[in-house]
């Protein structure tokens, strides 16, 4: 990868996202940043050229808007230079508590699924025939989709959002399946705990605790790498391998009261 990356990253206006900006911005890359919030975004921007970052485009749009996200893509492309971005990052994500029982949680657990799922396959869409293109032409790219752990199984209170993640993995390993001849990386990164507004409201402890800095570091590792599947921090990866191999009967006896997140979207 060049010395100064292209970097299209959703979800950029706070958390992760933005964490993820500041860090590629302190390397001189070139960044495409979109998010639901345009003020913030813009505010980002000026601190984002004052880190380094050679052009910074903002795209104030909703990732379910696939048209939306395609124009901005092929905005992104034409004003760093035509060719194809070194990295895709679909971070945009929402999370609330929800119940299947409460008829007026099936919006939210439509918009939980909309966001986290096809939201990340709008995002890369418009990118691979170009980064087919530049694969083949020896600098081949990574498409970066953030998962969870809470994908790893279903937890109580959290049926949308544990199955949104879950989903958003599986997708990912089928892309990087479609991908590998193409020289494509595809990067799935699944979070424990980090410190953002989405983790601001839960009401309980949470282990291995990471700052958004912190976490960034750590996933644009992984991303350099190519890694296929990376668990952060490492010490949720051997929790994540332990609940993926307890039985069924012993999960539920653990897991059916544990604290739940609040149901607010």
């Amino acid at each position: 990868m060049h010395s100064s990356p292209k970097v299209f990253i959703t979800g950029a206006s706070s958390g992760i996202g933005s964490a993820l900006a500041r860090l590629y911005a302190s390397q001189g890359a070139v960044l495409g940043l979109v998010a639901r919030r345009g003020d913030y975004l813009a505010t980002l921007a000026n601190a984002l050229t004052d880190l380094g970052a050679s052009q910074v485009f903002c795209y104030p749009l909703d990732v379910t808007d696939a048209p939306a996200l395609r124009a901005a893509a092929e905005d992104f492309i034409a004003g760093a230079g035509g060719g194809a971005p070194d990295i895709v990052v679909a971070n945009a994500g929402v999370s609330s508590g929800t119940l299947t029982e409460c008829a007026e949680d099936l919006a939210i657990i439509r918009r939980i699924f909309d966001v986290n799922v096809y939201g990340m396959a709008a995002t890369f869409a418009p990118f691979i025939a170009v980064m087919r293109q530049s694969a083949r032409d020896g600098q081949p790219g990574r498409l970066v989709g953030i998962a969870s752990v809470a994908g790893i199984r279903g937890l109580p209170g959290a049926e949308a959002y544990s199955a949104s993640k879950s989903a958003a993995m599986t997708y990912l390993e089928s892309l990087r399946l479609e991908m590998r001849e193409s020289g494509i990386k595809v990067v799935t990164i699944a979070p424990g705990y980090v410190e953002t507004p989405m983790t601001a409201i839960n009401p309980y402890p949470m282990p291995f605790l990471l700052t958004a800095d912190d976490a960034a570091r750590r996933i644009a590792r992984a991303i350099e790498r190519g890694t296929s599947y990376a668990v952060i921090p490492w010490q949720m990866g051997i929790v994540a391998k332990l609940l993926r191999l307890l039985p069924d009967a012993l999960y539920d006896r653990l897991f059916a009261h544990a604290p739940r997140k609040p149901r607010v979207l």
